[in-house]
């Protein structure tokens, strides 16, 4: 009889166990998937503001035509990526681009002085900011993440529900390379 009881506490307490890391799992899932959506935020307000400051900088430097095709390019692009991998890779060559798009800005004294230029560049670089504080958050996200995983015993929990490994929000080797744009 004792035996029965104590293999019942036994079971009790791995169905505890079990459920605890679960439960923990799926909330270290979902903080990553929150962090991700703050990156996803300040890229749509990223984007929203591409077309202000395009449409300001050509008023001044009409001959800079493919620089502005090269920008619009990549933020249509970066607004169709799903994908953690594409999106970064977007994310990344357009901020190279922009900070191109701003040194055109440079040969233009009016434009510097433009206040609508100005506001425009400082809500960018407050949105540049708060992406990088979201990357952040979402690489820590993921870190914490892999390493519940990866532990015992909630690696056998894991492999039971599926739960797998998850990427970085990092650029390639090449994007962080200074980016060159000849006009």
């Amino acid at each position: 009889m004792e035996a029965i009881y104590l293999l019942i506490i036994v079971l009790v307490v791995l169905g505890f166990t079990l459920a605890i890391l679960f439960n923990r799992l799926v909330h270290l899932k979902n903080n990553r998937k929150q962090a991700f959506s703050d990156i996803d935020v300040g890229l749509k307000k990223r984007f929203d503001l591409i077309p202000n400051l395009v449409e300001t900088v050509k008023g001044y430097a009409k001959h800079e035509k493919t620089i502005f095709e090269h920008i619009t390019k990549l933020r249509s692009q970066g607004m169709q990526s799903e994908n953690i991998e594409d999106i970064a890779q977007n994310e990344n060559m357009l901020r190279g681009t922009l900070k191109s798009l701003f040194a055109v800005a440079e040969a233009y004294p009016d434009l510097q002085a433009n206040t609508n230029f100005m506001q425009l560049q400082e809500e960018l670089a407050e949105v540049e900011n708060a992406l990088a504080a979201a990357r952040r958050f979402f690489n820590h996200a993921t870190k914490e993440y892999n390493a519940v995983l990866q532990s015992f015993p909630t690696i056998l929990i894991a492999r039971l529900f599926g739960f797998q490994q998850e990427d970085f929000f990092e650029a390639k080797e090449e994007e962080k390379n200074n980016v060159t744009i000849s006009l």
